[in-house]
């Protein structure tokens, strides 16, 4: 259910329009969230509309982009094939960034406000890219022979295991550079006498063909790994230092957590028995106040780590959200960012934290009065500063520098280029 705004004063004039699926959960929960704040109706611009050349935008609308994830017909149009296979992360990333681009070109043209730019999208949508991106700012992330640009190209398994070997990794991971919800990504452990294990989502047929399955599985012969990764290099490969996570109740531990407009809002704990905590692949949500007790147990210090989501969320300023999976090492008192997640807004019922700036706000309910807030900033610019949330001019995120996507692509004009940071090496954070 989600909670209103109603701190916030009343927008009657404020029209928003959202990229997305009309059928899918995260525009009828955004759409739902608009509703409570007593705002217009939110317009649905469909994905298949703006990957067709028949998207259109209005003068004043603030347009935000939504995930193509739960549209089986645009996956299938941005990806060019089967969507249960692993293959075509690249494919679908290019087309992606395109779209993206040309959504933010059209915004533009009609007067309207984009609340994504693409730039920032390319970014995090590569693995590589936003890591390098996140270990130039300071923030902690695991060690990575992939980092950045510059990083040496994974042409398949034998570059992995060079790069591993002399960035001296015996447990790692190898993600698809564009991949989400933990599609491709291989947990690889090695040992003495030529042993490994490697686990993951991916089944294989007996053809060699790779397919997205709900159960985790091991493989412990090293020509099926190699044969794994041989087929994923094309679509691009990123390499991270297996950090030892923190554990509850025996089972391994991260946190996902949602920055809007530059503060931490929302935190849910995930647990698993395997090394992705991803729901969907077994994953369940774990106690979170008991996590922030084994934190303060240990001398570790919640607000340090809700601060270093909040940092990693700083290099993509006027990003409307990120999610940020934080990776409590083992014993509670460090965390690293594992990743940040463009479209990681997806937690039904959850409210945001008590001591936040959104508490009793679902994650769309906090976008709306973002928005406003943003809205009304625009109105009055004489107005008083305050938090991206809570009231006043954005700050903080808002008003620092970040990475741009590719050379080549569009930009949203609101958003000012810069560039992406140079490789460089990368302590490891543990």
């Amino acid at each position: 259910m989600t909670a209103t705004t109603s701190a916030a004063a009343p927008h009657p004039d404020l029209r928003i329009a959202v990229v997305g699926d009309p059928e899918g959960r995260r525009v009828t929960l955004f759409r739902e969230a608009a509703r409570s704040a007593g705002l217009p109706p939110v317009r649905v611009v469909p994905w298949a509309d703006v990957l067709h050349g028949g998207a259109g935008f209005r003068p004043g609308e603030w347009v935000r982009i939504e995930s193509p994830g739960e549209d089986p017909a645009a996956d299938a149009v941005l990806r060019g094939g089967d969507p249960t296979r692993v293959e075509g992360s690249g494919r679908w990333y290019a087309r992606f960034v395109a779209a993206a681009a040309e959504v933010s070109a059209a915004v533009t043209a009609a007067g309207a406000v984009a609340l994504d730019d693409p730039g920032r999208l390319a970014v995090l949508f590569d693995k590589r890219l936003c890591h390098g991106v996140l270990r130039e700012a300071g923030v902690p992330v695991p060690d990575s022979p992939t980092s950045g640009i510059g990083a040496p190209p994974v042409r398949g398994w034998d570059d992995v295991r060079a790069l591993a070997r002399d960035a001296g990794l015996h447990r790692m991971f190898v993600k698809l550079a564009h991949g989400s919800s933990a599609s491709g990504v291989l947990a690889v452990e090695t040992a003495s006498g030529g042993r490994i294990r490697a686990t993951t989502s991916v089944e294989r047929d007996e053809r060699g063909r790779l397919f997205n399955s709900l159960r985790v599985r091991s493989y412990t012969r090293e020509t099926e790994i190699a044969a794994i990764v041989d087929a994923l290099a094309p679509d691009g490969l990123h390499i991270e230092r297996w950090l030892p996570k923190a554990s509850q109740d025996g089972r391994s531990a991260d946190l996902r957590i949602v920055v809007t407009d530059g503060r931490a809002t929302h935190a849910v704990l995930r647990t698993s028995r395997s090394p992705m905590t991803n729901l969907h692949l077994g994953g369940a949500r774990g106690d979170l106040a008991a996590a922030r007790e084994s934190i303060a147990r240990s001398g570790g210090d919640w607000a340090e780590a809700l601060e270093i989501c909040e940092r990693a969320a700083d290099r993509f300023p006027g990003a409307l959200r990120v999610g940020v999976d934080l990776l409590p090492l083992r014993n509670w008192r460090a965390f690293a960012v594992g990743e940040v997640n463009a479209f990681g807004d997806l937690l039904p019922g959850l409210t945001g934290l008590a001591e936040g700036p959104a508490a009793g706000l679902d994650t769309y309910g906090a976008q709306i009065a973002a928005i406003r807030r943003r809205a009304a900033a625009v109105a009055d610019p004489s107005g008083p500063a305050g938090s991206p949330v809570s009231g006043g001019t954005p700050t903080g995120a808002a008003l620092r520098a970040g990475p741009t996507m590719p050379p080549g692509a569009a930009r949203s004009a609101a958003v000012p280029p810069v560039a992406v940071p140079r490789n460089t090496a990368l302590p490891d954070p543990r």
